[in-house]
């Protein structure tokens, strides 16, 4: 996630609601997911069947996520009306039990639950806050592959006031034309019912209904768009519609996915090195001025693209099915809204951002969403090597050298600053996106660097993301590969520098 500059909030503005369901029309399956078959359910709970835990024990949100099941997969059947602010359909999550389960819980914030259903068969269910607790007429076995289907409607809250994400709006924000979706850290169960936690990562299909007229972008490739008629309202005539498929097969958070919704120009292509590019743009954003004074559309392209192939370079093969970029004329309560993240693939932007930016959201491709931290107190592990990347981009366009700014990080901040009390390692919730995890974190990894060299350091960076892209990650499993790497005893320099608070001195 990149730091947004933001106009103090305001009270959101008042939203008309859908006097009725959003009915999606029906559309062309999209590719298909190569899932294992659903097995029998298995008999009538006994006493080894218990229900899954209603969080996975995060240090900083131990509500978020759910025991007793992995994701595999989500299939998000969706219609959206910006005339409503309203989104309906159904979310078919196709997952294993982990444990003799009687019961287990989705996220879910918000919206409202008409019908659940397991392998088909209705289920009970009920809500207790941001928890769904989804009774199956069966236990489900530890091992067994299942299907849970929730249909569920409402207008989706954005967050705001948190003092988690710089006190920016963050979620399902509803702009003039559509939406736009930004959900890092617990936002994506403000619009889909899930497991929502980064250590259960899944493929994703999304089949996206909106009035003509209006696109849906989503995370990877895209399907035919199907054109037909939908109720967005059983209180008005059908009008006409238009449905877009998108296909992701890449695992992913669930704080990584998203939808777009509005009108868009697109560019697609590959990059110089051969990674698969998609990149739509607001028409709107198109007017504003780009840096050199080109296309806003050429420009998001071209830098993606080179930013891309350069961390292809440096870090390794690009881990997922495209590149590209997703820029909306976002704003809240009508000022721009000046945030961007690394959704999976193709990160979103409001408006015009800098080429360091970009460099910052397409690192994380790398570090952040292919090597996903375990929980939220490994935030460290995606921003502070996506910002000395972005460092490492401007050194490499002829700025300051990652030397330079790792020092003016430093000089910036006199020992009685409170910016030194944040630990890098353990930011705490409500300070786990301070500067001190992007800046501080950047500088401390500079530091290393020259501590071991550049060949050790890169390859230290290199093979973490071999060795661990796929997977989650905590810190204590890169201090002992850099040991590894560098035949070096660094654990002085991490409970230094990692570990503890204060200003130690340069090293």
């Amino acid at each position: 996630m990149a730091s947004p500059h933001l106009p103090p909030a305001r009270p959101p503005r008042a939203r008309r609601r859908l006097p009725g369901r959003l009915l999606p029309v029906a559309v062309a399956a999209v590719a298909a997911v190569a899932l294992a078959p659903a097995a029998s359910a298995g008999t009538a709970p006994s006493a080894r069947f218990t229900p899954g835990a209603p969080g996975v024990g995060d240090p900083y949100f131990p509500g978020l996520g759910n025991g007793g099941y992995d994701v595999g997969h989500y299939r998000l059947d969706l219609a959206y009306d910006p005339g409503y602010d309203q989104l309906d359909g159904t979310a078919t999550l196709t997952a294993r039990a982990t444990q003799d389960l009687s019961a287990f819980n989705l996220d879910l914030s918000g919206m409202d639950v008409e019908k659940v259903t397991v392998d088909g068969r209705k289920a009970n269910h009920k809500r207790r806050g941001t928890e769904l607790t989804v009774t199956p007429r069966h236990g489900l076995r530890s091992g067994t592959t299942f299907t849970v289907a929730v249909t569920y409607g409402g207008v989706p809250r954005t967050i705001v006031g948190s003092p988690i994400v710089f006190g920016s709006p963050y979620g399902f924000l509803h702009t003039e034309d559509g939406a736009y979706v930004g959900a890092e850290p617990d936002g994506a169960s403000t619009w889909f019912p899930s497991n929502d936690h980064p250590s259960d990562k899944a493929s994703y299909d999304f089949s996206i209904t909106v009035p003509e007229g209006l696109g849906a972008v989503a995370n990877g490739v895209p399907a035919e768009p199907r054109k037909g008629l939908a109720s967005f309202s059983r209180r008005r005539a059908a009008t006409k519609a238009t449905t877009y498929g998108w296909h992701s097969a890449d695992q992913m958070a669930t704080y990584l996915a998203t939808i777009d919704i509005g009108k868009w120009d697109v560019k697609t292509g590959r990059t110089p090195g051969g990674v698969p590019m998609y990149v739509a743009i607001d028409p709107e954003v198109r007017k504003l001025p780009a840096p050199g004074g080109v296309d806003p559309l050429d420009y998001y392209y071209d830098t993606t693209a080179k930013s891309t192939d350069l961390w292809v370079r440096t870090y390794g093969r690009y881990p997922f099915s495209t590149a590209g970029a997703i820029v909306d004329d976002a704003r809240f309560n009508g000022e721009p809204l000046g945030f961007s993240l690394e959704t999976n693939g193709k990160p979103v932007y409001s408006a015009i951002r800098p080429d360091r930016t970009i460099a910052h959201e397409m690192a994380h491709q790398w570090f952040g969403n292919a090597v996903a931290p375990k929980n939220w107190q490994q935030i460290w592990l995606n921003e502070s090597f996506a910002r000395w990347s972005n460092w490492y981009w401007t050194e490499l366009q002829g700025g300051n050298t990652v030397a330079t700014e790792a020092r003016n990080t430093y000089n910036l901040h006199p020992a009685d600053d409170p910016w030194w009390n944040v630990v890098i390692a353990d930011p705490k919730r409500d300070t786990m996106f301070h500067n001190r995890e992007y800046h501080g974190g950047a500088m401390v990894l500079q530091f290393l660097r020259e501590r071991i060299g550049d060949e050790k350091f890169f390859k230290l960076l290199r093979t973490w993301y071999a060795q661990n892209a796929g997977g989650n990650v905590v810190t204590e499993q890169f201090t002992a590969l850099a040991q590894q790497v560098s035949g070096q005893d660094l654990s002085g320099f991490f409970t230094t520098w990692l570990y503890s608070p204060g200003r130690p001195p340069l090293p």
